[in-house]
């Protein structure tokens, strides 16, 4: 089996994720960029987003397949059908890793060359920087010795959980769309120190690494995230006012509700 270095990637489509998968992984060392290729629906689009990588542009599908060896589909969900029926011989002998939102198992059996090896995942923007999620669903086709290579791969740049279908949705939610979640609470806690005079510049920098430091911490001790606040707040002090305005004003109760939200997709 192939060492992750010597893996050829193909993106068929090289939107906003496959473009942070494909800058996370080259930043990380995990793949250069002169082995990795892309293709997408608009030529000169492709060609401007492809060159601030160092990577190569395709100009169809079945050439992007004939030079990689893991196929990353990377277009909308609707999309998926139409794109991959051209190429599904070509696919035989390749990985097909998918990061299409809500794209199971099942749904590419229904159409794939009986004996394709693919997988489903789902990642998160944090990918691009190397600290990202990534989503494996526990129901592929793989071998062993493929999928320990995708998660090789995957694991230079995200955390990699394996995932039932059951729970991909729930949490691809959490994890998908709580870069947005986390980033409008770095905004408002720096519009807090904004209006107490901190330069905005450096209340940005300190509310980020504020939250990549506690998240962190919690992921290196496993500690409760009530006990990691608790060990913060003493008796009357500053920050127990703060956590009492925050539950005044329903802060863990619009959290919740935003992630009911998606989910229910009011």
């Amino acid at each position: 089996m192939m060492r992750k270095e010597e893996v050829r990637i193909g993106f068929i489509g090289f939107g906003n994720m496959a473009q942070a998968m494909a800058e996370g992984l080259i930043s990380r060392k995990a793949v250069t960029a002169d082995r990795i290729r892309a293709c997408a629906a608009h030529w000169d689009r492709l060609c401007r987003n492809a060159e601030k990588y160092g990577i190569r542009g395709c100009r169809s599908a079945e050439e992007t397949v004939e030079e990689s060896d893991v196929v990353v589909v990377a277009v909308k969900p609707y999309l998926v059908e139409e794109v991959l029926r051209p190429v599904r011989d070509r696919l035989r002998g390749k990985i097909l890793v998918s990061v299409a939102v809500n794209f199971s198992f099942d749904k590419f059996e229904e159409f794939l060359v009986p004996g394709t090896h693919h997988l489903s995942t789902l990642p998160n923007t944090p990918v691009a920087v190397g600290q990202g999620i990534i989503l494996c669903e526990q129901k592929h086709s793989l071998t062993e010795e493929e999928f320990a290579l995708i998660k090789e791969l995957l694991g230079s740049v995200a955390l990699v959980e394996v995932v039932d279908e059951a729970h991909m949705g729930i949490a691809g939610t959490l994890s998908g769309c709580g870069p947005a979640f986390a980033a409008m609470f770095i905004e408002a806690l720096s519009d807090g120190a904004v209006l107490h005079g901190l330069p905005r510049e450096l209340s940005y920098k300190l509310a980020s690494q504020m939250v990549a430091g506690t998240a962190g911490l919690q992921l290196a001790t496993g500690r409760h995230p009530g006990a990691m606040k608790d060990g913060v707040c003493s008796p009357g002090g500053t920050t127990i006012r703060g956590v009492a305005a925050l539950e005044r004003n329903g802060f863990r109760n619009a959290v919740i509700s935003a992630i009911d939200a998606v989910e229910r997709r009011q």
